[in-house]
């Protein structure tokens, strides 16, 4: 089962969470090539966060998965993470951490 932890220092109150966990669950889904059924994505908000030094919008990711990652993989995964948090969250691309751990 994939699992994408996500941590951002930008608060979800008022924010239209549903939206950004099914966004990410199918971005996740698609690019791994598992069944939505077996994702699970995991959103936190208001964690205090330092990036470069600044405690600007920003967001650190963990996406573990039995299978299914390489580094071509983790580039798209990359991208469609880091779009959605810039689409949804307003955390600039740049300031986006993803650490991809592919278990056996």
């Amino acid at each position: 089962m994939p699992c994408l932890n996500i941590s951002t220092n930008v608060s979800l109150d008022g924010v239209d969470t549903s939206s950004i966990l099914s966004e990410l669950t199918t971005s996740v889904a698609k690019l791994i090539g598992k069944p939505e059924a077996y994702v699970m994505v995991v959103l936190k908000g208001s964690v205090p966060i330092s990036f470069g030094g600044t405690e600007q919008p920003a967001a650190y990711g963990e996406l573990v998965s039995i299978g299914g990652l390489s580094p071509d993989t983790n580039k798209k995964l990359s991208a469609a993470i880091s779009t959605t948090l810039e689409t949804k969250l307003s955390v600039p691309k740049s300031r986006v951490f993803i650490k991809f751990y592919d278990t056996k």
